[in-house]
């Protein structure tokens, strides 16, 4: 029997104004991290130490001036996901978990069928209250600050450069380093460059976040479910949004802080 809160179908928030004043009634939640093709943890015990972390940063007595804001949450909690299909463990099945236990609702974020009409189709509804496309959290972005999507996709496109040359590097470094490929043409694998994807997937993971905060009022608690990002994840992307002042460090909960804090 499935475990699924009974809910009605996700409410889409196709109106701006609409989108608007659902979301200011919520302190959003972002978790980040990668999929199950890297994540193979058991995602009970992934979310056991995000919610004891999430506990800890939002309701502790032991305030500090730095977290502060952080803390005294006044208003419902509600999970932002971005469209992963659910997989037994990585990113889709710790946020699933993470609803749970919480015992939150959830919003789906979906990219339009013109950049990937497979997204919305594959993604998992479970939890999920209200539902709004990519091209809405554009739109909304876009009213704050016509110029702040075309800063952020330059942001994104600087850093793909730099993701392959990084992996450029990384390639060329390995066929110097083993001489029997080198000196085999046939057995010489080609360079293959960063897929197209990444970016549309992400401008989805920081047009969301960036939305959310604004919508929000300020509010945002981002949690990261892995000690090390992956310098060629889609999650890598986070930085961008730190420099642009998108989402400020103390949003964050690394997962590295949660264990620390837990010991």
């Amino acid at each position: 029997a499935s475990l699924a809160m009974q809910i009605s179908p996700p409410k889409l928030l196709k109106d701006i104004a609409i989108l608007r004043s659902t979301l200011q009634q919520y302190h959003p939640l972002i978790i980040e991290g990668h999929g199950s093709s890297r994540d193979k943890r058991n995602a009970s015990l992934v979310s056991q130490r995000i919610v004891q972390s999430l506990h800890q940063r939002w309701y502790s007595s032991n305030s500090d001036s730095e977290t502060k804001s952080h803390r005294d949450i006044k208003r419902p909690i509600l999970l932002i996901s971005q469209g992963d299909p659910l997989e037994p463990t990585g990113i889709s099945a710790i946020t699933n978990q993470v609803a749970r236990d919480l015992g939150i609702y959830r919003c789906l974020v979906t990219l339009d069928e013109d950049i990937d009409p497979e997204h919305s189709i594959k993604a998992d509804r479970d939890n999920v209250q209200y539902e709004v496309k990519y091209s809405r959290l554009i739109e909304l972005l876009s009213e704050e600050d016509e110029g702040l999507v075309p800063r952020l996709e330059n942001a994104i496109d600087v850093e793909l450069e730099k993701m392959n040359e990084r992996k450029q590097q990384q390639y060329e470094e390995s066929m110097q380093n083993n001489n029997s490929i080198k000196n085999n043409e046939k057995h010489k694998t080609q360079f293959r460059p960063i897929a197209d994807w990444y970016k549309d997937y992400a401008m989805l993971q920081e047009v969301t976040k960036s939305a959310m905060k604004i919508a929000s009022g300020g509010e945002l608690t981002l949690v990261h479910t892995v000690d090390e990002i992956s310098d060629f994840s889609v999650t890598s992307f986070y930085r961008v949004g730190l420099e642009l002042g998108l989402v400020d460090r103390g949003d964050i909960i690394s997962y590295e802080a949660e264990r620390n804090n837990l010991l």
